[in-house]
């Protein structure tokens, strides 16, 4: 890592050194003692401080408090990510991890994958997943394929749903305000020692505004009576009912299903503000059998998964051509398919630890479909793709001298016409119980298949691409202080791509008939920055305020730019101010450096920072009233170049438990 230090940020730098030792990436619990349970880095359940790599967890509390339209602002909580979204509600929303591309963030509910395989890059648009039944979010930072394989070069995002337990219980809330915004999300939940289940459901209606130019001064040239709302409609279920055949055995069905529609604008200059509108599902189901044999030295887990993602678009665009305006209009379909088996076994070592090993094989499919609108033209079709992976994995995880944390991966990935890759990843965690400080440190590789439209697109794709690849190292500590009132973590880290697959316009490197660009390896990349994070308890009882911050430095190594969307400082500052045992407000600012918003640091984007507020008064055990503010300041800011942002806005409304 030698270097590093002369690329962050001075602040940033003295601030880590302050808290050393103590700068890792786990949250630590409510408690202070480092005791949450997590599932996503090693495959196993296991405690949170024998984690080496950086991982996160977003809890239920703070899930619930957030609102359906915007699932990636909860993401700002977590160092290390960068959200982007283009517009209001219902337009994408993509997460990066660590300064990766969003490709290379994958995304799991109950460990199964959801990015859409008819994407560009199989990435995954958080504005079409609604969350209605979730018990906490993992973010594990860092190259993670020796775990989960292709798409995990960045992080991974583990979504994991609720559990029933004990007497049915039931909740209900409803949420409206600025917009002409409607919310409601509930569920129902319960279960004994034979049949458990959990099941919720949420749905969301708004007016919007402009997703091209609102309140953006520069363009109002464009619309001087004002851009015109682009609405949307959201809306989505979630479950899983577990049966205990015996005291060994237990069966899991889980599922979801989204709904996202919204209208956008083609945001083509000088008419961007066109009636184009999308519709996308998700639809997810899972079967998983866990089973012990040989008196439970072997934990069996079988899963079969399925899922799809369908987008529909119909895109209208105005023209001049110096004449009369001419209108052209499309309609696009994208059908996304995922189906496959999983057998994972953990074998119980004794003094030698436990071994995590198996297999894994799935097919994922992408079709695509376009027709004209204007003049209408019969469907065609645009893409007929299907892609075959096996995996092999392996894990071995054992504690020495009863502190020290060591695990080691591997992987294999057989993807059908891509060559074989293999990935492997290390950690190491140590605690200290005498001074309540854990050290944390990992390496490891990625590698991410090329996906079915960079390899199959008759317009663009090119069958020869070869896996992308990145090596990541990262290191800190966690520290508790004063009897768990002050929680300190930090993070070094450096990462490195290569093989990167990116889009070039000189047909001369393409296949013939491909006038307009192509697919190839050429891309390299190098990211490194600091992640910080504070948990301080100022007031007992009356006063909280919690501290996360991101400093990154990524460069495309080819041309060494600043990478596009990637800003060099952010984070958040947040408080929460308990009165009473009834009442509690959390006053919020996220603050966002500078960045560029295309490629060679073109569009440079401003600084920006804005305040939320949440409040919460409990009336009795059953019933509390909120309150949800956000952008209080009323602060301008984009980004994306030219895509509005939400003004001053409040929202209202009541949440109950019985």
């Amino acid at each position: 890592m030698t270097g590093l230090s002369s690329r962050l940020p001075a602040a940033s730098f003295l601030l880590f050194t302050l808290l050393v030792p103590g700068a890792a990436a786990a949250q630590p619990a409510s408690d202070g003692r480092l005791a949450d349970i997590v599932v996503t880095p090693t495959r196993t359940a296991q405690p949170i401080q024998r984690a080496g790599s950086a991982i996160t967890v977003i809890t239920s509390e703070e899930i619930e408090k957030a609102s359906v339209k915007d699932v990636a602002e909860l993401f700002r909580r977590v160092p290390g990510l960068t959200v982007a979204r283009n517009g209001g509600p219902g337009q994408s929303q993509f997460v990066r991890i660590r300064g990766g591309d969003t490709r290379h963030t994958l995304v799991l509910v109950d460990g199964i994958r959801i990015n859409d395989p008819s994407s560009t890059g199989r990435e995954f648009d958080f504005a079409n997943l609604v969350l209605a039944d979730i018990e906490r979010i993992e973010v594990l930072r860092g190259p993670q394929s020796a775990l989960y394989g292709s798409e995990a070069m960045g992080g991974v995002i583990n979504i994991i749903t609720k559990r029933g337990r004990g007497k049915p219980r039931s909740t209900l809330s409803v949420e409206a305000g600025s917009y002409g915004s409607k919310e409601v999300k509930g569920g129902i939940s319960g279960g004994d020692d034979r049949i458990d289940y959990s099941f919720g459901f949420a749905g969301f209606d708004s007016a919007g505004f402009s997703a091209f130019g609102y309140r953006i001064p520069r363009l109002r040239y464009l619309a001087p009576s004002g851009f015109e709302p682009d609405s949307t409609r959201k809306a989505g279920v979630m479950g899983r009912i577990g049966i205990n055949l015996d005291e060994t055995t237990r069966l899991e069905f889980g599922g979801l299903h989204s709904l996202n529609r919204a209208q956008y604008d083609a945001a083509f200059l000088p008419f961007p503000d066109t009636p184009s509108r999308s519709e996308s599902q998700l639809t997810n189901g899972y079967a998983r059998l866990l089973a012990d044999s040989f008196g439970g030295v072997l934990h069996n887990t079988v899963t079969v998964f399925a899922n799809r993602t369908v987008r529909d678009t119909r895109d209208f665009s105005y023209f001049s051509f110096g004449g009369p305006l001419s209108t052209f209009a499309s309609s696009t379909e994208f059908i996304g398919d995922r189906i496959g088996a999983e057998y994972q076994g953990d074998l119980k070592l004794g003094p030698l630890g436990l071994l995590t090993f198996g297999m894994r094989a799935e097919r994922e499919q992408a079709d695509s479909f376009r027709r004209d609108l204007l003049p209408p033209t019969p469907w065609t079709r645009t893409i007929a793709a299907e892609q075959t992976t096996r995996s092999l994995f392996a894990l071995h995880q054992v504690t020495v001298f009863d502190h020290l944390h060591l695990s080691l991966a591997g992987r294999i990935d057989d993807v059908r016409d891509v060559e074989r890759f293999a990935t492997w990843r290390a950690t190491a965690a140590y605690e200290v119980p005498e001074t309540e400080t854990k050290l944390r440190m990992s390496a490891g590789t990625g590698g991410k298949a090329p996906s079915l439209f960079q390899l199959y697109s008759p317009s663009f794709g090119t069958p020869d691409l070869h896996p992308e690849h990145s090596f990541g190292i990262d290191g800190g500590v966690d520290q508790i202080l004063f009897d768990g009132r002050v929680k300190l973590s930090g993070t070094l880290f450096w990462n490195r791509y290569r093989d990167l697959i990116d889009f070039t316009t000189d047909v001369s490197r393409c296949r013939p008939g491909q006038f307009f660009g192509c697919y190839f390896n050429v891309a390299r990349a190098r990211m490194a920055g600091a992640e910080l994070s504070a948990d301080l308890e100022l007031w007992p009882h009356y006063l909280r305020m919690k501290v996360t911050y991101t400093a990154l430095d990524a460069i495309d190594r080819q041309t060494n730019l600043q990478l596009a969307r990637r800003p060099r400082h952010e984070g958040r500052i947040g408080f929460i101010i308990t009165p009473t045992e009834r009442l509690s407000i959390e006053p919020t600012v996220v603050f966002v450096d500078h960045r560029f918003s295309s490629l060679n640091e073109v569009a440079k984007l401003q600084p920006y920072a804005h305040l939320d507020i949440y409040a919460d008064y409990r009336v009795n055990d059953t019933v509390s009233l909120f309150l949800r503010g956000e952008n209080l300041t009323n602060a301008r800011f984009e980004e994306v170049q030219n895509y509005g942002t939400t003004g001053r806005a409040v929202y209202a409304g009541l949440r109950a438990t019985w």
